[in-house]
């Protein structure tokens, strides 16, 4: 069978392990709040009505992808593609390019960010391979003018940071929601992991400092994660609703095996 990730990428073991996913959703939360085409998730109404829910929603569609058959695979982009479309049809307007460029971008750097953070560097030829799989899920889209090679994605990723971000009335309502549905404590916790993950740029903008008292007991807990405490961490970023999806994505996504 024919992958669209292979077996044994460095891209299954990011979007395979629950710890790193979660790493990658703080940052995300964080990028999208900025984003100046929020506006279109709050057009839906589905973000601002349950913000956890829609991150898992995209965090799904990755892990789907990442694991399916090139066939399957294509079928869910397709299907990623069909939603955008209709929601544009009702709108009346089109998504601009730049705006899933952003998606694209913050998934490569977020995947890149997240498991540097909890494991280790990535080799030239590892991230090279994380952005070839997010770029032929942006020309599977149809997204025009995504770079052909991660050197040449470095400093249009820069580029995207610098003129697409900004803190907006979406962003001050966004993080008003995250705090609703996470509760004082998660909220606190998702801060402090936001600030491990996120660029300069986005930590400006969203003031979230630099100081993060996550960093020193990482060690601890790269030598825990399958211990109780790496599980009590895991359970405690996200609320107990959440707790089922969260331990789902220790392990291969059934959906995709009908693929």
């Amino acid at each position: 069978m024919e992958y669209f990730v292979k077996p044994g990428s460095v891209v299954r073991a990011i979007w395979g392990k629950a710890d790193t996913v979660l790493f990658i959703f703080a940052g995300a939360a964080a990028e999208f709040a900025l984003n100046k085409a929020v506006d279109w998730l709050y057009f839906t109404g589905r973000l601002p009505a349950d913000p956890l829910a829609r991150l898992f929603s995209t965090v799904e569609y990755a892990r789907r992808i990442v694991y399916s058959s090139q066939a399957g695979a294509e079928r869910a982009i397709d299907s990623i593609a069909a939603i955008h479309g209709a929601v544009e049809a009702k709108r009346g307007m089109a998504i601009p390019d730049w705006a899933y460029r952003d998606v694209l971008f913050l998934l490569i750097d977020y995947s890149i960010r997240a498991f540097e953070t909890l494991e280790r560097p990535l080799t030239p030829a590892e991230k090279e391979e994380i952005f070839d799989v997010f770029a032929r899920v942006g020309r599977r889209m149809g997204v025009r003018e995504v770079p052909a090679t991660y050197a040449e994605w470095l400093p249009v990723r820069q580029q995207h940071l610098a003129a697409d971000l900004e803190y907006s009335r979406f962003t001050a309502d966004l993080y008003q929601q995250y705090r609703k549905h996470l509760g004082p404590f998660r909220y606190w916790l998702l801060r402090h992991a936001q600030r491990l993950v996120v660029p300069g740029t986005v930590r400006e903008l969203l003031q979230l400092g630099t100081t993060s008292w996550v960093r020193p007991i990482l060690p601890v807990y790269r030598r825990t994660q399958q211990a109780a405490l790496g599980r009590w961490m895991k359970a405690a970023i996200l609320p107990p609703t959440y707790r089922a999806q969260i331990e789902a994505l220790d392990a291969v996504p059934d959906s995709t095996l009908a693929y």
